[in-house]
């Protein structure tokens, strides 16, 4: 990937390109580090297996070429070999298996894996008496393939791979001179040891270009994840206009998640539609970015890089969407449903102040956890869709451009739906929406598409929350989550501020940090 160009308010000292600090070379990422070793493990699995039946065929074939002479039921050294190889490719297996192992160290003890398997393998070609007049000539063993699969699944930088190959390529020389030192094979001179398995050295040199080439992939797949001072880490989630990754800060090493937006998931197909994307996602970038309530998601950073992909950097969370809270935990008792929508009231409350309006709020996009010592904490997020009500006529947001429909049709305001003017009154009846979610456990309004949601909303009243469940919902907070879905706007409450206060005045029991800490140790401990 070309080096980033930000064009946000980036860490302008901080160099964007391709190297790492000093200059050395990039390490793999840990996703494909602990990929490999997850490898190195099945591998380990299935060489253990192999040792198993290779022993068992070899008694098997035994049998019937001595036509059942018991002495095929009799074990050996070579035995002993395979059982002590069965061991340690199931010690691997174990050890590469547990998800708490550095997978750099998993791998550095795969190579002596590799060669532990090779000595083996060495002492069992050379072990039984050969004849003396068994040519010495050159031959590959299976020591080579043994020694190419190890490159191609353990990565490794090549200088690894150049010594752990040639230490295992010279377990079959080491093998023949045991023989000899046994008097089981004698062969000549000690050289013949090294010019009969010379192909096997010859492999090693393949094995080092394998690794050189999985080393270099690796390497790429680290700088297609550099963005601008971030370096990406693991896929957390994907959405319709992008996908989500756990970052880290090159200078700072504070944790983030970076949202990736490719410019044809906007419908920019060509470059001037591209351009004109990359402007206005710049605009909303720097407007999400001037937001500064507690309750909104903090943006870090923002930029485009040289192939167009556009990112924001945020802070990363602790906890869940209130989605899932409640697809996993049912529906809110009202008291708490009180604590998180007055939260989220003072983050809309500024955006509005601003004449921003949010145009996609969902329980999928508030967040609740822990920050600090405070637990419950709401934050607002994906503030990319915010249209200033103020703009110039004809001016659209980022998603209107590229000819999608912001918002979701469940939590969709019907002036919204119909095209007509809006304001921050839209997001009040989105929090109705999501208030009529907690509560119940249920959408206001049930339909098989999209275009059947927007109808309903448009058409039908609401039946109230109270009626949609088994948990006590009072007579002010069943009038309130209506009034907020009122099909005409100047029924709901004018502002954020006042739906603020109209929540603060309903007598309800109380929730607060004791209540919240409380459910928090007993449903997420760690």
């Amino acid at each position: 990937m070309p080096k980033p160009h930000l064009i946000g308010h980036a860490d302008r000292g901080i160099p964007s390109g391709l190297r790492t600090s000093r200059g050395h070379p990039r390490a793999l990422p840990d996703d494909l580090l602990r990929e490999a070793s997850r490898r190195l493990g099945i591998v380990s699995l299935l060489l253990a297996a192999l040792w198993i039946m290779a022993t068992a065929l070899d008694h098997v074939a035994l049998r019937v070429m001595t036509h059942g002479d018991p002495r095929w039921l009799r074990l050996g050294i070579d035995d002993a070999i395979a059982g002590g190889s069965v061991l340690v490719s199931l010690g691997m297996f174990f050890y590469a298996r547990r998800p708490d192992r550095d997978p750099r160290h998993v791998l550095n003890l795969g190579l002596g894996y590799m060669v532990l398997t090779c000595c083996a393998l060495g002492l069992l070609i050379h072990w039984a008496p050969i004849p003396q007049s068994w040519p010495v000539q050159p031959m590959i063993t299976w020591i080579s393939p043994i020694i190419l699969m190890f490159a191609a699944i353990v990565p490794s930088t090549p200088g690894k791979t150049l010594i752990a190959g040639l230490v295992a390529a010279s377990m079959n020389p080491l093998s023949m001179l045991v023989a000899k030192a046994r008097g089981t094979w004698e062969f000549g001179p000690a050289h013949n040891a090294l010019l009969m398995h010379y192909p096997d050295y010859l492999v090693v040199t393949i094995a080092v270009v394998i690794s050189h080439v999985v080393t270099r992939l690796g390497q790429q797949v680290t700088r297609a994840r550099e963005l601008g001072s971030y370096q990406l880490g693991e896929l957390l989630g994907r959405g319709g206009m992008g996908e989500v990754y756990r970052a880290t800060h090159s200078m700072l090493a504070r944790p983030a998640a970076i949202k990736l937006i490719r410019p044809e998931m906007l419908g920019a197909d060509d470059a001037v539609a591209t351009q004109l994307a990359i402007k206005r996602f710049q605009r909303e970038a720097e407007v999400a970015a001037s937001l500064r309530s507690p309750h909104t998601v903090e943006l870090y950073d923002f930029g485009v890089t040289e192939d167009q992909t556009l990112y924001f950097a945020m802070e990363m969370l602790d906890g869940m969407d209130l989605e899932s809270l409640v697809s996993q935990k049912g529906p809110v008792p009202a008291g708490r449903v009180i604590y998180l929508l007055r939260q989220v009231c003072e983050s809309l409350e500024e955006a509005h102040a601003r004449g921003l309006v949010h145009r996609d709020i969902k329980p999928a996009n508030i967040h609740v956890g822990r920050l600090g010592l405070r637990h419950d904490f709401v934050k607002v997020l994906d503030f990319g869709l915010v249209k200033s009500v103020a703009g110039p006529a004809g001016e659209h947001s980022l998603a209107t451009a590229a000819g999608l429909t912001p918002g979701t049709p469940a939590y969709m305001a019907p002036e919204m739906a119909l095209g007509e003017a809006i304001d921050g009154r839209a997001d009040i009846y989105a929090v109705g929406g999501v208030a009529y979610y907690l509560l119940t456990g249920r959408l206001v309004f049930e339909a098989d598409s999209g275009f059947q949601m927007v109808a309903k909303h448009l058409r039908e009243e609401p039946v109230p929350p109270s009626q949609r469940t088994e948990l006590p919902v009072p007579e002010a907070l069943d009038r309130l989550v209506l009034a907020c879905l009122a099909k005409r706007p100047d029924a709901r409450p004018r502002s954020a501020a006042e739906l603020a206060r109209s929540l603060d005045a309903i007598d309800v029991e109380p929730w607060g940090e004791e209540q919240a800490v409380e459910w928090w140790r007993a449903n997420r401990p760690g």
